[in-house]
């Protein structure tokens, strides 16, 4: 008997009433916000979205990595109606509620902190970023924070300037937040070598900025935007010798590699190594705006009474939301499916690797899994044109694919964890007839 087909294709793509709402998005929306396929959704739900003319398509993009446990799922819809019913908003620091307590608990719990730790929630991963940067200074008295090569933390400005891409998000937006230094991070595929990377921090140390002026070393596990580039374990333990060494308070930004992304429930998990804060956002409440920072108590009770909030910080409907996803994240085993589905992807991956030399890498860890396109083999030269033919040529077929990396070069899956097995199954083959089209 033939699988039962998700992917259904009711209109050429984009649909009629697909290409009305965004002429109509082009004539009253700023340019700046640019969409990556021209539809518009009209329902959601698992691994699945369904345009306004009724197209249903397969989504690798996840909301960009928001919804690990999937469009609408029932229980997190269930939770956010509860509490909207409740109530939507006091300002946590003027009328607080146990919620905040609750999803503090619950997230601390999963981190990977030995002695006491807290937690302070937000609206999104930047905002987050920016505070954790505030308590690492509370808690040092010192202003300079270090970042790498390919790192992506943020469009706002303290945020902006640890990013690490110019075009498009930092080209013709200057100046940025003074006070951040950035040294090479580790590529198997290109280089450096951890080695050379660490040698390369240490003598920035001596060059660039004293180690004594440093504040934090922000670092993600797996750089997200920079192109799903893995920190290898040995590199991450040596930032926190040398955090150790120096008393800088290193900040592992897991707001795309948490939540069960990489097949544990936070990346740095892999290595071992303890932060000591992480900052957390995206899949945190399955879509709804919710980011947080978890640390060491010493490090997050630094600043004085008052210096982080903001109006909508921590918000209830969010927070009801996240416990949710954490319950699903339990209940449904997603970690252990993480590391499942990151491998049958990554096999599908490698074949087509064997199959085409113009895919140069393929990485990630557990289901955050990427290829790198290149136009030579040899010269590795990136190819920002053949990925974005791949997409486009992915899209036509049904199947939502994302970009990635410093040269536009690479494809990622940010695939729902609540994918089936048939519907994965069902994507990868539209991806390697894309694949098949391009090369």
């Amino acid at each position: 008997m033939a699988a039962t087909r998700t992917i259904e294709l009711a209109t050429a793509l984009p649909g009629p009433r697909s290409r009305e709402v965004v002429e109509r998005l082009g004539a009253s929306v700023a340019r700046p916000l640019s969409v990556a396929f021209p539809i518009a959704a009209a329902e959601a739900s698992g691994a699945t979205l369904t345009d306004v003319d009724g197209n249903v398509f397969i989504d690798f993009t996840g909301g960009v990595g928001c919804l690990n446990v999937g469009h609408a799922h029932p229980q997190v819809v269930a939770a956010a109606t509860e509490q909207l019913e409740r109530f939507t908003h006091t300002d946590f620091t003027v009328v607080p509620y146990e919620l905040y307590a609750s999803l503090a608990e619950r997230l601390l719990e999963h981190a990977p902190f030995a002695g006491p730790a807290k937690a302070a929630f937000f609206n999104s991963g930047a905002e987050a970023v920016e505070n954790a940067v505030k308590f690492a200074r509370a808690a040092t008295g010192r202003s300079a924070v270090i970042a790498f090569e390919g790192a992506f933390h943020g469009r706002t400005m303290l945020a902006l300037a640890l990013t690490s891409k110019t075009h498009p998000y930092k080209a013709g937006l200057g100046p940025v937040a003074p006070e951040v230094y950035r040294v090479p991070f580790p590529n198997a595929y290109r280089g450096p070598s951890t080695e050379e990377a660490l040698t390369a921090l240490r003598r920035a140390f001596a060059t660039e900025v004293a180690a004594e002026d440093v504040a934090a070393i922000v670092v993600e596990p797996v750089q997200g935007e920079g192109g799903f580039v893995v920190a290898p374990p040995q590199f991450l333990r040596g930032l926190r010798a040398l955090c150790d060494e120096h008393g800088i308070v290193l900040v592992c930004d897991e707001v795309q590699t948490g939540f069960a992304r990489t097949g544990r429930f936070f990346a740095v998990e892999h290595s071992g190594v303890e932060p000591d804060l992480i900052t957390v956002a995206k899949s945190i409440a399955g879509g709804l705006p919710l980011s947080g920072v978890l640390g060491r108590a010493d490090v997050m009770d630094a600043p004085g009474e008052g210096a982080v909030g903001g109006t909508f910080v921590g918000n209830p409907v969010a927070q009801a939301a996240a416990l949710a996803v954490l319950d699903v994240i339990e209940a449904e085993g997603l970690v252990e499916r993480s590391a499942a589905i990151g491998e049958t992807i990554r096999s599908r991956m490698q074949a087509w690797q064997a199959r085409w030399p113009q895919i140069g890498d393929v990485r990630g860890l557990g289901a955050m899994l990427a290829l790198e396109l290149v136009e030579d083999p040899a010269a590795r030269e990136p190819a920002p044109a053949l990925a974005a033919e791949v997409i486009r040529a992915a899209f036509e077929r049904g199947l939502l694919l994302l970009k990635a990396g410093v040269h536009l070069n690479c494809i990622r899956v940010l695939v729902p964890l609540v994918i089936s097995d048939g519907e994965l199954d069902e994507a990868l083959a539209v991806w390697e007839e894309a694949l098949a089209a391009v090369l």
